[in-house]
């Protein structure tokens, strides 16, 4: 994919930034070195929705207008090039898309700005096209991402403003501030809603049992292991009885981490009878436009999408975000609230429905966060997230596959005893309670009690692991102590077992 030349013939009209973005537009200004021996890297936070590109947008036209020096914006997506020439048009700076059609640049063509992607750029430069020498100051867009570094490297004499909601990077090698000599903080997503330029997002979560997920090479969830869980029927329900309680008929966004996932939700919506689209990286750039071109005209309309409208996609209008997949990833996790987040006139709120416990990880999207603390101690942060993820205990995927319609597989022992104590409760109810819901877990996937029975075979290793943290619980007990406390809970379950299904029948 690459950047496409969006330019008219009909004259932008300009805009003026709000306060808090004139400040910060004096402030990095003054940061930026007019004399190439003392060139500055600098990166820049502020939150989706805050107006990054019409900030950088009024940097590069002061810039070039006090220094008559070329300036140079990448981005790593083409609708983000095609939103970002468009921005510094309406801030009154003439640029030049450099796609696979441009082929030459005619010196008659005075251009101090140019707008690229990585790949085209380093061709481009290596044909002689762009003179680097030239270019004072060079723009990073969505600065988190790594694949512009080595390209900054041919820029000998320019300034660099890294531009992003999230200054950290997910690569623990390559941490930010190995490459920015210091980080500048906007305004705060709470600032900005208390002062009518955000929208506040109204939370709804769902505990959702994560422990079937597995992270991959990247260090998030992989899209194998989300499939499984998040297209499952069970899951689908989920989904849309939290559409219809939370949602319903408002302009929808559900974000998927797989194609089969979201592929699922649009059967599942479409059987229902609401308007939906699916979406995701394989879909045309012609059906995309058509897609997305549905999705603003058309009232109540639900879009579920894979790695697509992240970035490089606003419609002010999206009332509802869903958050149908769990991400280890903090930019994600911001990118995707932040699609809901576009304050108007009529539109204070939006709704958010957490189904992946993302706020348990990273906290609400609003909440605040010491981002220049997370700047200069990247470290940390990963291992915190590590921490975070690794508190997901695995379970057997067989165990996932024999239990498909219980939503939840998993019991925290040692909370529950907890929690009974602090109630003033008998603490040996939490084996009841565990009971109970291996219980439910074995009728709700079977058709009668021969074969809820014999599911309590697979639940074997579970049970002595829910025995063990019960002994721990208790403190010092004997082996002999633990083998009764086994056997005694499989003679209960299967009594549970007999007794509820006798209850469904009557």
């Amino acid at each position: 994919m690459e950047c496409r030349d969006t330019s008219t013939t009909n004259q932008p009209t300009i805009r003026k930034p709000h306060y808090f973005q004139q400040n910060d537009i004096d402030l990095l200004f003054g940061k930026l070195a007019a004399d190439t021996r003392d060139k500055r890297r600098i990166l820049y936070q502020l939150p989706t929705g805050g107006g990054k590109t019409l900030i950088f947008s009024e940097i590069a036209k002061r810039f070039i207008e006090e220094h008559q020096k070329k300036v140079v914006v990448l981005t790593h997506r083409t609708e983000l090039c095609a939103q970002t020439t468009r921005a510094l048009k309406e801030s009154g700076v003439v640029n030049k898309v450099i796609n696979s059609k441009v082929k030459r640049i005619p010196k008659k063509d005075l251009f101090h700005c140019f707008v690229a992607m990585v790949e085209t750029l380093n061709n481009r430069i290596d044909e002689g096209m762009i003179n680097t020498h030239e270019v004072g100051l060079v723009i990073v867009d969505e600065a988190h991402h790594n694949s512009f570094q080595k390209l900054l490297g041919r820029f000998e004499n320019a300034n660099v403003i890294g531009v992003t909601a999230t200054p950290f990077s997910s690569d623990v090698n390559l941490p930010m501030n190995g490459f920015y000599e210091e980080l500048v903080v906007g305004a705060p997503i709470a600032q900005l809603i208390n002062e009518g330029f955000l929208a506040k997002p109204k939370y709804h979560g769902y505990d959702v049992e994560l422990n079937s997920l597995q992270t991959g090479s990247n260090g998030d969830f992989t899209i194998s292991t989300s499939d499984m869980l998040f297209g499952s029927d069970a899951m689908l329900d989920l989904l849309v009885q939290a559409y219809e309680a939370h949602a319903l008929k408002k302009k929808t966004l559900i974000f998927n981490n797989g194609i089969f996932t979201s592929r699922r939700v649009l059967e599942v919506f479409e059987a229902a009878g609401y308007p939906i689209r699916h979406l995701d990286n394989k879909t045309s750039s012609v059906e995309r436009e058509q897609i997305l071109k549905w999705y603003r005209k058309t009232k109540g309309a639900i879009l579920t999408s894979v790695s697509i409208l992240t970035t490089g996609f606003d419609e002010p209008k999206t009332q509802a975000i869903i958050l149908y997949r769990a991400t280890t990833s903090i930019t994600l996790y911001h990118q995707m609230v932040g699609r809901g987040a576009r304050r108007l006139p009529k539109k204070a709120t939006f709704t958010l429905i957490d189904l992946g416990n993302n706020a348990d990880r990273f906290g609400n999207w609003d909440a605040a966060i010491d981002w220049q603390h997370v700047f200069e101690n990247p470290d940390i942060y990963h291992e915190s997230m590590k921490h975070t993820v690794s508190n997901i205990r695995q379970i057997d995927p067989e165990m996932r596959t024999r239990f498909p319609n219980s939503l939840e597989t998993s019991f925290d022992m040692l909370s529950a005893y907890q929690a009974l104590i602090e109630a003033g409760e008998k603490p040996k109810n939490a084996i009841r309670d565990s009971i109970r819901q291996h219980a439910s877990m074995c009728l709700e996937n079977s058709e009668n009690i021969t074969e809820a029975l014999h599911l309590v075979e697979y639940l074997h290793a579970e049970i002595n692991i829910r025995i063990r943290e019960y002994a721990k619980c208790l403190g010092n007990v004997t082996k002999n102590y633990r083998e009764w406390l086994q056997e005694d809970y499989l003679n209960r379950l299967h009594q549970m077992i007999r007794r509820l299904k006798g209850k469904l029948a009557g």
